[in-house]
C-alpha cells in the first residue's frame, strides 16, 4: 500500500518543451506514416495574423529557427520544412494522458499548462530507489516514447519548473532553492512578458539581480502577484499544487518485473489486491463505495475501469464479481498491448460499516442480495440506466415522477409514499406516460368533453367511452404551461388512451378567417 508521510514537501517539475511536434512525430510513428527522410519539422498557429512557429525539432532548431518566427521567414531559411497546423486540443489530451501514466509514481499529478506537470513525491521516492533514481526513469520512459523532456526536484513548485526551463535533472536540496535559481535569467520565471521586458530594462537580467532588491520596491513596480512569485522560486514560501484528481482513501497495488498480458494473471490480481484492500478498510471499519482499477501499460497508456456500489462493500468476493461483470461488458475490450507492469486497485469513496442485527430479519437479508443485484446490473450496463422511480409533490404529470439511479436512492424507494388506489377502480394514470405529449387531429368533438373521433399517428380512432374532466393546473409560480383537462377514453377496439386538451373550453368559439378556433389535444399516455 502507498504511504505517504508527512516529512519535508518535495515537487517534481516536468516540461515538454516540444510536445505539440513530438506528439504528431509519434502519432505518425504509431501509424507507420512517418517519412524517410528527417526534414525539420513545425508546428504554426495564427498569432497576430500570421502563421507563427508555435512548435518545432531539433532539425529545425539547429537550422537557427526559433518559437515566434513567421513562417515565411522560416521556409526561407529551409524550403524543405514539413509545416503541421497547432492544434492545442489534441496537445491538452496528449498532456492529460502522460499524467495519467504518471500516477504510477504518485496519485498527486496536477497540470502546469500548456505543456507542464507537476507531480508531488513527498514521502514515495523510497519505492524508487531515491529522488535521483526516480527522475532518472521518469525521463527516460518519457524520452523513450518520443517525448523532448526536462525535469527537476525541489522543495516548491515554481523552483522546480524555473529549473526545467533551463537546467534539466537538477535535484535542490531542502533549504537550497534560493542558490539553485539566483543564476537563471529572469525569464525563468515565468511571468508575464510585460514584467519580464520591466525586469530588463531596470538592468535586471538574473534573477539574484531581482531578489537582492527590497521587497517593498519590487512590489511597488511589478506588483505583489510578482513578488508572490519570487519568493516562492526563492524557497521563501510556498503554495499547494492542485491534483487533477482527489487522492483516494485506499489504494493498493502490484508491480511486475515483467509485464503481463493474460487474463488469468490479471484476474488472480486483481482478487489479490481486493482482499489487501478490504482488510485495510476492515482496521478502520469502512466498505468501499466506489472502486477504481487502473492498469498501466509499458508503452504509457493507462486504462481506468470504475464500478460504483449501493452499499459499501466489504467483502472482496464482491468486489472481484463486480469488476468481473465490468470487465466482460465492456464494448471496448481491455487491451494488454505488450503487457501491464503495474495494476492498481483503489477506493476513492468509502463509508463507515454500521453493525445491524441481520440473523433474524428476513427483510435484510432480501434487501442485501437486491442491493447486490443492482451492482451487478450497474456494473455491466451503467449505474444511470438502472433508476427507481420516487414520488413528487405535483399534480403535473410528467413531474410527478422522479427517476433516480437505484444504487443510490434504493432506500429512498423502499420507504416512498405512493397514492394507494381505490379498490374496484380504474386506474387513474396510464401504465405508459410519454416523456413528450403527442400532438393529436380532432376530426369531431363533443361540446365541452372528449374528442368522438381522432388521428393520431396516422390511425383514426373512435371513441365509444370516455371518463373525465380531470383539471390539472400549472403551479402558479411557473409561467409556461396552460390548464390542462384529461380524459380517459376508449375507442371501438378496445384500447384506452389518456388524452388532455391544452387550455379551458371556450363556448364562445372566436372567429378567425371563417375557421374555429379550439384548444389542441394531445396524448399524453396509454393503459394496459
Amino acid at each position: 500500500m502507498s504511504a505517504f508521510s508527512r516529512n519535508r514537501r518535495r515537487i517534481l517539475s516536468l516540461w515538454l518543451p516540444r510536445l505539440p511536434i513530438d506528439r504528431i512525430k509519434r502519432q505518425l510513428w504509431q501509424s507507420d506514416a512517418a517519412p524517410a527522410n528527417d526534414d525539420p519539422s513545425i508546428v504554426v498557429a495564427k498569432q497576430n495574423n500570421a502563421l507563427q512557429i508555435f512548435a518545432l525539432d531539433d532539425a529545425a532548431a539547429r537550422l537557427g529557427l526559433d518559437v515566434g518566427l513567421p513562417l515565411a521567414n522560416a521556409r526561407a531559411i529551409c524550403p524543405q520544412l514539413r509545416v503541421f497546423d497547432a492544434d492545442e486540443a489534441a496537445d491538452a489530451h496528449a498532456l492529460n494522458a502522460i499524467a495519467d501514466w504518471c500516477d504510477r509514481f504518485t496519485p498527486l499529478v496536477a497540470l502546469d499548462p500548456p505543456h507542464g506537470l507537476f507531480l508531488d513525491i513527498t514521502g514515495c521516492v523510497h519505492l524508487f530507489g531515491g529522488e535521483a533514481a526516480m527522475l532518472r526513469l521518469l525521463c527516460d520512459v518519457l524520452t523513450a516514447q518520443g517525448f523532448a523532456v526536462s525535469a527537476a526536484i525541489a522543495g516548491t513548485a515554481v523552483c522546480a519548473r524555473t529549473l526545467t526551463r533551463h537546467v534539466h535533472g537538477r535535484i535542490v536540496a531542502e533549504g537550497e532553492e534560493a542558490d539553485a535559481v539566483r543564476p537563471l535569467p529572469v525569464s525563468a520565471l515565468g511571468a508575464d512578458a510585460a514584467v519580464a521586458t520591466g525586469l530588463r530594462r531596470a538592468g535586471l537580467k538574473i534573477i539574484g539581480d531581482v531578489a537582492s532588491r527590497a521587497r517593498h520596491e519590487i512590489t511597488a513596480r511589478f506588483g505583489a502577484g510578482f513578488t508572490t512569485l519570487l519568493e516562492q522560486a526563492l524557497g521563501h514560501s510556498d503554495a499547494p499544487i492542485s491534483p487533477r484528481k482527489p487522492l483516494p482513501d485506499y489504494i493498493v497495488e502490484k508491480r511486475f518485473a515483467e509485464p503481463v498480458a493474460t487474463e488469468a494473471v490479471i484476474s488472480a490480481t486483481l482478487s489479490g489486491l481486493a482482499k489487501m484492500l478490504v482488510a485495510a478498510m476492515a482496521q478502520q471499519g469502512k466498505g468501499a463505495r466506489r472502486l477504481e482499477a487502473c492498469f498501466f501499460r509499458t508503452d504509457g497508456a493507462v486504462r481506468t475501469i470504475m464500478v460504483d456500489t449501493g452499499r459499501p462493500v466489504t467483502r472482496p468476493e464482491m468486489i472481484d464479481r463486480l469488476f468481473r461483470e465490468r470487465l466482460g461488458a465492456l464494448s471496448d475490450p481491455l487491451d494488454p498491448g505488450f503487457g501491464f507492469d503495474l495494476i492498481r486497485l483503489s477506493a476513492s469513496r468509502t463509508e463507515i460499516v454500521v453493525q445491524e442485527q441481520r440473523d433474524l430479519d428476513a427483510n435484510m437479508h432480501d434487501n442485501d442480495e437486491l442491493a447486490a443485484l443492482i451492482d451487478r446490473i450497474a456494473a455491466r450496463i451503467g449505474g444511470k440506466r438502472v433508476v427507481v422511480h420516487l414520488p413528487q409533490d405535483t399534480h403535473i404529470p410528467e413531474r410527478a415522477v422522479l427517476a433516480a439511479p437505484a444504487q443510490h436512492h434504493l432506500a429512498a424507494a423502499a420507504h416512498a409514499a405512493w397514492t394507494p388506489r381505490v379498490e374496484g377502480e380504474p386506474p387513474l394514470r396510464p401504465l405508459r406516460l410519454f416523456e413528450r405529449p403527442e400532438q393529436i387531429k380532432v376530426i369531431a368533438q363533443v361540446p365541452d368533453g372528449p374528442p368522438a373521433r381522432f388521428v393520431w399517428r396516422r390511425a383514426t380512432h373512435a371513441v365509444i367511452r370516455a371518463e373525465g374532466p380531470e383539471r390539472v393546473a400549472m403551479e402558479w409560480w411557473r409561467a409556461e404551461g396552460l390548464t390542462r383537462d384529461y380524459f380517459r377514453v376508449e375507442d371501438e377496439a378496445g384500447l384506452r388512451f389518456w388524452l388532455y386538451r391544452d387550455g379551458l373550453y371556450d363556448r364562445e368559439i372566436v372567429q378567425e378567417e371563417g375557421k374555429a378556433v379550439q384548444p389542441n389535444w394531445y396524448m399524453h399516455g396509454l393503459f394496459a
